[in-house]
């Protein structure tokens, strides 16, 4: 099974990811790779796969991802190989991904893999508290960069087969965990 977590940048996709890997069985994450720099606390192959531009190109070239976009001015993308490695292992894969990876996703595997999808939902004022929050200090361009995208990603909803909004993280792992574990049930039946 494939759950997907998106939402936009600072909507606490990644914390939710790394506590439903701490708290439930079998649930791994599948890193994307990116041309973007590495930033305090980012561990190569567990937040991302870290590649130059021209490496991620060439992978590009080579037909190596699923899907792949560019996103705050870097590439984004999902590897076949580690995610047809994973799955083929019977995890479930968490994997965050913006809207229009989710998209393609869906078309791409959604005849032959269970995927679940999860669209995290804060209000523009609270993202924009996070972002200048957060630990790794984007810049108020990229901030700006963020904000601007909020509309697109929000218009997207519809894509999603749960929408949550995200205040409290506990009540929102909570929530998460039992989506799963109920489709989980439903994928056995």
């Amino acid at each position: 099974m494939l759950v997907i977590l998106s939402g936009v940048a600072g909507a606490g996709k990644d914390t939710i990811k790394k506590e439903l890997i701490k708290r439930m069985e079998n649930v791994e994450s599948l890193p994307s790779y990116t041309s973007r720099p590495i930033r305090p606390g980012d561990v190569e192959g567990e937040t991302y796969c870290f590649v130059s531009k021209e490496e991620f190109e060439k992978r590009i070239e080579d037909g190596e991802f699923y899907e792949y976009d560019v996103h705050h001015n870097h590439y984004y993308g999902t590897s076949k190989k580690l995610m047809n490695d994973k799955i083929s292992g019977g995890k479930i894969i968490v994997k965050d991904i913006e809207v229009n990876g989710t998209e393609s996703l869906k078309e791409i595997l959604g005849k032959d893999t269970k995927i679940v999808t999860i669209f995290l939902r804060v209000s523009k004022d609270e993202l924009q508290r996070r972002l200048e929050n957060r630990v790794d200090k984007p810049s108020p361009a990229e901030i700006k960069l963020r904000l601007n995208r909020f509309d697109y990603e929000e218009s997207k909803i519809g894509l999603y087969d749960y929408v949550l909004k995200n205040n409290d993280l506990e009540k929102t792992v909570q929530i998460i965990m039992t989506i799963i574990e109920n489709e989980k049930r439903l994928e056995n039946v």
